[in-house]
This record gives C-alpha cells, sequence and structure tokens, in this order.
C-alpha cells in the first residue's frame, strides 16, 4: 500500500463515516486497508437469516463474532445486516408440517429472530437493516412478491420494524433497497416509507444501496434522488457503493483488465456522486463500500459468473486508483 496517501476515514470525517462489507476471509486478507481507510463494517453475509439461524432455534454466529471483534479492536462502527429479506432466509420460516405456515406462525418466528439475533449484536450493532429489498422492480407491483408477503400480508414490513423497536431499543433502524435512484422504483419507494412515516411506524432511515455503474444512474437521477429521500426527514446512509464498467445489460466476457477509458469514467463518477454525499453530508451519516479492493467483490460472479469487475476505489494488489483520488475532498 502506497505511503503518505490521505486515508478516506479521516479525509471525510467532517462528513460521513467511510464503510466496507466484510466477509470473515477479508479481515486477514485486507486487514491493512481496513484499518488504514475505514471506520464503519458490515458484514456482508454472515449476519443474514439463513446464517444466524440455519435450523429454527439454532442460532450460528462464529463468523459475525469475527466480524464484530474486528470492528471492536479497530474502534470501528457497524451496521447490523439484515434481519428480514426475501433472499438468504432459510424455507424453515414458511413452512409448517409440510404446508405453507400460517401468519402467526411466521411472525412468531420473525420476532424470535429479531430478539435472539439483535440481543446478540446489542453490543456491536448501533443500526439494523430491518428490512432489505422489500419493494419490487418494475410493472404496477409494489411490494415484491415474497414468502414473506404470501405468509403474512403487506404489513410485514411494518410489523418487522416495530418489533425491531421494541426489542432492540436505541438501534437506528433502516429500510435498504436497490435501483433506488431509478424513478419507476424510487417513487414505488418513496411511497413505501412515506406510508410507514405516516402509520407512526418506526423507521430511522433510509440505505440506498448504490450498486451502479459508470453508464447509470445519471448524476442527475442520483441528485434528484437524494433531494426526493432526504426530503422525507429520515437519516440516510449509502450502504452497499460500488462502481461497475459494465452497463447492467452486457453480458459480455472478454476483458482481462479494465480499459483506460472506462477507469476514466469511472473515476469520473465516483467523484461527481462523492461531491453529491458531501452536499447532503447533513443527512448522510455514512458511505459503505460493497468490499474492499478489486480483488475480492461479488461483481466478479453476478451478473456474470467468472467475470473480472473492478468496481472499487482499490486494485487488486491493494494500491488506490485514479478514482480514490479524484473523490478525496
Amino acid at each position: 500500500m502506497e505511503k503518505n496517501i490521505m486515508p478516506l476515514c479521516k479525509a471525510f470525517k467532517e462528513d460521513f463515516w467511510i464503510g466496507a462489507a466484510v466477509s470473515e476471509k477479508v479481515l486477514g486478507t485486507h486487514e491493512a486497508l481496513l484499518a488504514e481507510h475505514f471506520n464503519s463494517l458490515t458484514a456482508e453475509n454472515s449476519m443474514k437469516f439463513a446464517l444466524t439461524e440455519p435450523q429454527e432455534g439454532h442460532f450460528v454466529y462464529e463468523e459475525a463474532d469475527k466480524i464484530a471483534a474486528f470492528a471492536r479492536s479497530h474502534k470501528m462502527k457497524m451496521r447490523g445486516h439484515t434481519l428480514v429479506w426475501h433472499n438468504q432466509t432459510p424455507d424453515w420460516v414458511f413452512e409448517e408440517k409440510g404446508a405453507p405456515a400460517s401468519r402467526e406462525t411466521v411472525l412468531r418466528r420473525m420476532e424470535n429472530h429479531i430478539r435472539e439475533v439483535t440481543a446478540h449484536f446489542q453490543d456491536a450493532v448501533y443500526c439494523w437493516d430491518v428490512v432489505n429489498e422489500a419493494v419490487e422492480d418494475k410493472g404496477e407491483g409494489f411490494l415484491r412478491q415474497s414468502k414473506w408477503l404470501s405468509c403474512v400480508g403487506e404489513d410485514f414490513v411494518d410489523r418487522a420494524f416495530e418489533t425491531a423497536r421494541r426489542l432492540a431499543p436505541g438501534k437506528q433502524l433502516y429500510y435498504n433497497d436497490y435501483n433506488e435512484c431509478f424513478p419507476e422504483k424510487r417513487e414505488k419507494i418513496l411511497r413505501l416509507l412515506r406510508g410507514m412515516i405516516d402509520r407512526g411506524v418506526p423507521v430511522d432511515g433510509f440505505g440506498m444501496q448504490g450498486h451502479w455503474n459508470i453508464f447509470g444512474p445519471t448524476i442527475d437521477q442520483v441528485h434528484e434522488s437524494l433531494e426526493a429521500y432526504a426530503k422525507l426527514g429520515l437519516r440516510l446512509q449509502i450502504t452497499e457503493l460500488d462502481i461497475s464498467l459494465y452497463a447492467s445489460d452486457n453480458k459480455t466476457t472478454q476483458l482481462s483488465a479494465p480499459l483506460p477509458e472506462l477507469l476514466r469514467l469511472q473515476e469520473k463518477y465516483y467523484a461527481q456522486i462523492f461531491a453529491l454525499f458531501r452536499e447532503y453530508r447533513e443527512v448522510i451519516d455514512s458511505v459503505t463500500f460493497w468490499g474492499v479492493a478489486d480483488d475480492s467483490t461479488w461483481l466478479d460472479a453476478y451478473p456474470v459468473k467468472n467475470r473480472k469487475n473492478w468496481p472499487l476505489l482499490f486494485d487488486e494488489s491493494h494500491s488506490p486508483k485514479s478514482a480514490f483520488f479524484s473523490i478525496l475532498p
């Protein structure tokens, strides 16, 4: 790692926390980079339902505990991710004697899961992504078709937040979603959040995931979205930021190294969005990258398997890229 580089967390200390999503493996392979540049962590997978409660009443915390211990030893904040999600939730949550479980059974299981997990991480986590990705992406549908929706009903979101407030008092409670800057979905997310606020549901903030690419959403769309969400009066966090070099519909696998012209576009995009983040620093508490460096990112396997992507600020050798320098205040 290069010397005499301003650490990100110090560069933005007057603006917001700088976070990274990590696995247990990354704690070892990227420890120096994490310790130098980040002051917030998110467990990439190990706090999710399927990992913490794979069988009813059987809780597993080993990997998540290691991440929490790392955060504590490096004096980092830690986000809890996530309590209720349509993905990575075991089938047993929604089943009962070979049939779909009743609403009451699923709500009881939800409550027990929230009780146990938030209590376990009571001293480690300051906020929770209570519900993740509940809104439908496209079309006329409002809430995503999921087993939470079919077993409980549309109020499963409200019930999750009400349960989290009761069982985890003092923690900040977030709704978290992606494609949050594209107008069609943005309006649905705003509808969800406004409805929760009007009903008195205890939601404290909105997590804008930020899985973007160098071609979109446009900077104007990001700006419009920040303004719209800020007007809700909730706290905002950028929770899963990465800037892919591929458009969302690009399935090619031809690149073995990032093209210079694409890196220049990435540099420009990062500079522009961080300028916007700083403009809204009065409502943005944290900016978290979904990964640490380009040698280890979920985008190497999604949406195209075995296709290398380079979406972060540090390259595969953990050196800062031009995009790193472009965002510095």
